[in-house]
């Protein structure tokens, strides 16, 4: 996890929040601070609690146990509009009968902010969010993407010290749903605001984030920058949400402070281990991911790991070629090979090695049947 001390400074800190919905814990100890001017993700699957974090960060619910704390203060208890945070939710909710312009002038108007501070908050916003051009425009003259800008501008031109974001992109079509999460961290970098975004989507939260928290059944399964999160993950539950990723149940033969020897399909595999609880003869998850791993119709004998197997099946995916082998006891490896290069590729039928780097592996502690279930999509909403 990231060292708390190489932070900024807190702008909101979860205390030990519990959040109970009868006897359903949908928030189960949460506990960590966001940082001014970060870009903070909460990502999971339905139902693990990150909306319902970010509801009660705007003031929308209530803790029923720990506090939440805004620049040091508790406002557990204070309701949203007293709070100096604002929220963007999927549906923009612009008012159609104001133009883009009055649209975002809309908030400082309410709070009665001079007319000339107005001017310049909403001019120096919609210059921002690249949306001068538009500010006579009605919203129903705006594509999907621009209303979204006109929402964040509008949400940012109170000043808030952070800006909460209920799965925005949600919304809009794929190509344009790519384009604004890199519009969305320019803005944030731009206006230097704390950005608190809810997603479901990986590619989301790796694209925009500085940090992420990975959430899992109301709890908090690991927080880190993409990279930590990706190549170190905490559990088996994060290595398979993360990503694409190869879990293969083992058994931990030996291992010394940096390294270890794991047993998988019946061949012995030198991985990186992370957790000190593990010993030798726990029950162990390697994970290798698919681009890590390279496939050869001859067996290299370099020292790297090796898994043989036959070529199950193969799918063209552009940059990519996505291979299904089927591994001596039946389990399935998905390798992840370039497409458009010279040398011919397996072909289903071929025999194959599967090698790696031992240094882009790592050894989990084992998955119990809920986060297996949960990682595969089996798990309900």
């Amino acid at each position: 996890m990231t060292d708390p001390s190489a932070l900024p400074s807190t702008v909101i800190e979860i205390d030990h929040v519990t959040k109970m919905f009868g006897d359903y814990a949908a928030v189960d100890d949460a506990h960590f601070s966001i940082g001014e001017g970060e870009f903070f993700s909460m990502l999971g699957p339905s139902g693990c609690g990150k909306t319902t974090t970010l509801r009660m960060i705007a003031g929308f619910e209530t803790p029923t146990s720990g506090a939440i704390r805004l620049e040091g203060d508790d406002v557990s208890r204070v309701p949203p509009h007293k709070r100096n945070v604002n929220t963007v939710f999927q549906q923009y909710a612009l008012f159609p009968h104001m133009s883009v312009w009055d649209n975002v002038a809309y908030g400082p108007r309410a709070k009665k902010v001079p007319k000339a501070e107005i001017a310049s908050r909403v001019d120096e916003l919609l210059g921002v969010v690249r949306l001068g051009d538009f500010a006579k425009r009605s919203p129903a003259q705006l594509s999907g993407g621009q209303q979204q800008r006109v929402a964040l501008a509008r949400a940012l031109v109170n000043l808030p010290r952070a800006l909460l974001l209920d799965e925005p992109l949600g919304a809009l079509d794929l190509k344009l749903r790519q384009t604004m999460q890199l519009e969305l961290k320019r803005i944030q970098r731009e206006v230097g605001i704390t950005f608190i975004f809810v997603t479901h989507d990986q590619e989301e939260a790796l694209t925009m984030s500085d940090r992420i928290a990975v959430m899992n059944s109301g709890k908090v399964e690991q927080i880190g920058s993409p990279e930590e999160i990706y190549d170190h993950p905490a559990s088996v539950f994060v290595a398979g949400f993360i990503g694409s990723a190869n879990l293969w149940s083992g058994t931990l033969d030996s291992r010394d402070a940096a390294s270890a020897v794991v047993s998988v399909a019946g061949t012995r595999l030198t991985t990186r281990c992370e957790h000190d609880e593990l010993r030798s003869g726990s029950a162990t998850t390697l994970m290798v991911r698919p681009e890590r791993i390279s496939l050869s119709t001859t067996d290299l004998g370099d020292g790297r790991p090796s898994l043989p197997g036959t070529v199950r099946d193969l799918v063209f995916q552009g940059p990519v070629v996505r291979y299904a082998v089927a591994l001596a006891d039946g389990a399935e490896l998905v390798a992840h090979l370039p497409s458009g290069g010279t040398e011919r590729l397996p072909i289903p039928g071929d025999a194959v090695w599967s090698t790696w780097d031992p240094a882009t592996s790592v050894v989990l502690p084992p998955a119990d049947a809920a986060d297996r279930a949960a990682v595969s999509g089996e798990a309900s909403d």
